[in-house]
């Protein structure tokens, strides 16, 4: 990876959205930020949403924390372009997702936001329940994973709708349902994407979408206190290791 201290004074500009339902953005946001204050020439502006288009435009790079956030038609052309024009999205966990609770309880993942998943590639559509599982190496060679070892970790398994052509980093397997979604049947066995690169233009998007965490109130209105913290991979010197080189590499092509 790229030594973070360059002689140049060049500042890196960081636009982080931090935003969404179910989770404790909170933490999320926190721990992003110590990360990227880790390289003393970031400077990173802070956003709930994707409303302020001339300050993405104007980011060096953009790094994503959300969840159930859907841009505007017009913010997701923006942010494919942007991608496009040669700039690097560091995509983390529910970026991808959508959710609709249906009178059920049901969890369905409505396909509302077309260019916004194709730009990351891939759309959340289910997870089975939080079970330790093992995150393997799918591209062992490439910097962003090289020297790190399989892991396990406690986090949501992402099951999705993949988009392009992927270049898988790290993967995990799982075969089986489900419960709780509306696409609950994943009985074949392809590879789950955990880790991975989608190229759009000259650019491309970084996605990891390990990083699930909740605390006692992120449930509300439906659940007013929540009885467990989840932490999942933010517990697993791994992930930030992952995140430190992510970060890393969105400043290489500045």
């Amino acid at each position: 990876m790229a030594d973070p201290k360059r002689t140049d004074n060049k500042t890196v500009n960081v636009y982080l959205v931090a935003a969404g339902d179910y989770h404790d953005i909170d933490f999320a946001r926190l721990e992003i930020l110590k990360l990227l204050a880790e390289d003393d020439r970031i400077r990173t502006r802070v956003a709930g949403d994707y409303h302020d288009l001339d300050a993405i435009r104007g980011s060096d790079f953009l790094i994503t924390y959300t969840c159930n956030l859907v841009p505007s038609t017009e913010q997701q052309r923006t942010l494919r372009d942007y991608v496009a024009s040669g700039k690097r999205w560091f995509a983390l966990h529910g970026t991808n997702s959508i959710l609709k609770f249906l009178a059920d309880g049901q969890v369905e993942s409505p396909e509302i936001a077309p260019v916004l998943m194709e730009t990351l590639g891939s759309q959340f559509i289910a997870h089975p329940p939080i079970t330790p599982f093992q995150v393997r190496l799918s591209n062992p060679d490439h910097e962003l994973v090289k020297g790190i070892a399989e892991f396990e970790t406690d986090d949501e398994l992402y099951l999705c709708r993949i988009h392009g052509d992927l270049e898988l980093l790290l993967h995990a397997e799982f075969s089986g349902t489900a419960p709780g979604f509306v696409a609950s049947d994943w009985s074949d066995d392809a590879p789950r994407p955990v880790y991975y690169l989608n190229r759009v233009g000259g650019g491309e998007v970084l996605y990891l979408n390990l990083g699930h965490c909740r605390g006692h109130y992120d449930m509300q209105p439906m659940i007013d206190y929540y009885p467990k913290i989840e932490r999942g991979s933010w517990e697993k010197p791994e992930y930030y290791e992952l995140l430190r080189r992510g970060i890393q590499y969105c400043t290489e092509n500045i």
